[in-house]
C-alpha cells in the first residue's frame, strides 16, 4: 500500500529544488516503511509525460497528474485530499516554502490529520514516521508522532535532492474542485528577492552584518560575489535589513530565509543564534570579524580575525587572480 504522497511544485518546465528534496526524502522513508512514495503535480499542458516521469529519478514510483491552476493552494488541497483518500496514503510530505505551509495546513484540516511545520529531519520508528523540528532558537528538538495521518512540511533546504535513477508511471486524475478553489487566479508570478539570484538556491553566499559599518559596505560584498561568479549572491542579517542597508528579501535567519550553500562567507556578522538558525546547514562557513570572541567563530570552518575593510578587497583580488581576471 502506498505510504507517502509528495506535492511537487513546478515552474517553466522545471521542478522546484525543495520539492525535489521532499521527493527524495519520501522515497527513502517509503523504502524503510516497506511502502511506496508517490508524487502529485498540478498544472496545465506544460505538464508533459516526460516532465512528470522525471520525478521517478528522485525516488517516487508513480506521479498523479491533475489539471488545474498551478501556484495556488486550494486546488492542490482538493487534489491531494482526493488522491490520499482514494489510494490510502498515510503521510503527505512537502518541501519548505509558504505555498507548502498553506497547502499542508489546509490538507491537515481537510483530513483531520496531524501537521508539523519547519521539519528538519524525519525518521522511522516502530513502522511510523516521526518528524523532528528545532524549537527555542534551535536549542532543542521537538519530535512529532501521528495517531493516524500525518502532514509533514520541511524547512527550506532541509531535504537534499538526489537522483536515484528510478522510473515513475504517470496517472491522470480527475478532480472535482471545491466551489471556492478556483475563485482566485494567478495573474502574474514574481520573485520578491531584490536581486536576480535566488539566495535560497545559491551555491556561494557572501553575507554582511553590522560590522560593515554602513550601507555602502555591501558594494564591496557585491563585488566579491561577482568575482566568484556562477551561482553567487549577497545576503544580509536582520540588523542591517532593519537599518535599511539592504533589501529584506536578502535577509537570512530565524525571521528571514534559510539557506544551505556550498560556501557561506560571513563578513562582519557576530553569529547570534537567530542568524545561525538560517545558515548553519551551509557546507563550508568562513567568517571575517575583528572580534576574536564573536560567536560565529564557534561554528565556522575557517575564521579570520581582522578588519574586513582590508581583508575583503584582498580577497576580491585573490579570487579574480585565481579566475584569470
Amino acid at each position: 500500500m502506498p505510504g507517502i504522497l509528495v506535492y511537487a511544485l513546478h515552474y517553466q518546465g522545471a521542478f522546484n529544488k525543495n520539492s525535489l528534496g521532499a521527493v527524495t526524502q519520501a522515497g527513502k522513508l517509503a523504502a524503510q516503511l516497506g511502502t511506496e512514495a508517490h508524487a502529485l503535480v498540478l498544472g496545465g499542458d506544460d505538464l508533459t509525460d516526460d516532465l512528470c516521469a522525471q520525478l521517478g529519478g528522485y525516488g517516487v514510483s508513480k506521479v498523479f497528474r491533475v489539471r488545474g491552476e498551478e501556484g495556488l493552494a486550494q486546488p492542490v488541497v482538493d487534489a491531494m485530499a482526493k488522491v490520499m483518500n482514494d489510494h490510502g496514503h498515510d503521510y503527505a510530505l512537502f518541501g519548505g516554502g509558504l505555498l507548502g505551509f498553506e497547502i499542508g495546513a489546509g490538507l491537515a484540516a481537510r483530513l483531520n490529520a496531524g501537521v508539523t511545520m519547519e521539519v528538519t529531519n524525519v525518521v522511522v520508528e516502530d513502522g511510523k514516521l516521526v518528524a523532528e523540528r528545532p524549537i527555542l532558537g534551535d536549542s532543542s528538538i521537538s519530535r512529532s508522532r501521528y495517531k493516524s495521518r500525518g502532514i509533514i512540511i520541511g524547512r527550506l533546504n532541509a531535504f537534499e535532492a538526489e537522483q536515484t535513477g528510478g522510473t515513475a508511471t504517470v496517472e491522470d486524475v480527475q478532480v472535482e474542485f471545491s466551489p471556492w478553489s478556483n475563485k482566485a487566479k494567478m495573474i502574474q508570478r514574481g520573485e520578491q528577492r531584490g536581486a536576480d539570484v535566488d539566495i535560497e538556491g545559491a551555491d556561494i553566499l557572501v553575507a554582511g552584518g553590522r560590522g560593515l559599518g554602513k550601507a555602502e559596505g555591501f558594494q564591496m560584498l557585491e563585488e566579491l560575489a561577482s568575482a566568484f561568479g556562477g551561482n553567487s549572491a549577497v545576503a544580509a542579517t536582520r540588523a542591517v535589513v532593519d537599518a535599511g542597508w539592504y533589501p529584506y528579501a536578502a535577509q537570512i535567519g530565524q525571521t528571514g530565509k534559510t539557506v544551505a550553500p556550498k560556501l557561506y562567507l560571513a563578513a562582519g556578522i557576530s553569529g547570534a543564534i537567530q542568524h545561525k538558525v538560517g545558515m548553519q546547514s551551509s557546507e563550508n562557513i568562513v567568517a571575517i570579524n575583528k572580534d576574536a570572541n564573536a560567536p560565529i567563530f564557534e561554528f565556522s570552518d575557517l575564521g579570520i580575525v581582522g578588519d574586513l575593510n582590508k581583508i575583503v578587497p584582498k580577497l576580491i583580488e585573490a579570487v579574480k587572480a585565481k579566475k584569470g581576471g
